[in-house]
């Protein structure tokens, strides 16, 4: 994984789901880090497409990690559907999955 890709990687583990207060990416939400040439497009997805705090966990991606990126950064909202294989192996514990 691209340093840049890594570094962001872990400045969203700040961002929590709200639902079940674990962070992001051990939800297994956080599907891509895409490091280009003058931007980092972030693809994500959500527990539920029709998560109601959608908009604002995305706008919290963003924001979180344009803090730690050194180039502008995109969230974009992929079509995979979640399935609980993709959290990690703490987050499931954490769940009791």
């Amino acid at each position: 994984m691209h340093t840049e890709a890594k570094k962001i990687k872990t400045a969203l583990r700040d961002v929590i789901d709200f639902e079940l207060g674990l962070d992001v990416v051990s939800m297994g939400l956080i599907r891509e880090i895409d490091v280009q040439d003058e931007t980092v497009i972030i693809t994500m997805i959500l527990t539920s497409p029709m998560c109601p705090m959608a908009s604002m966990i995305m706008q919290q991606v963003k924001a979180r990690a344009n803090e730690v990126s050194e180039k502008p950064v995109g969230v974009v909202l992929g079509q995979e559907r979640w399935k609980p294989e993709f959290m990690s192996e703490d987050a499931r514990d954490a769940l009791g999955i």
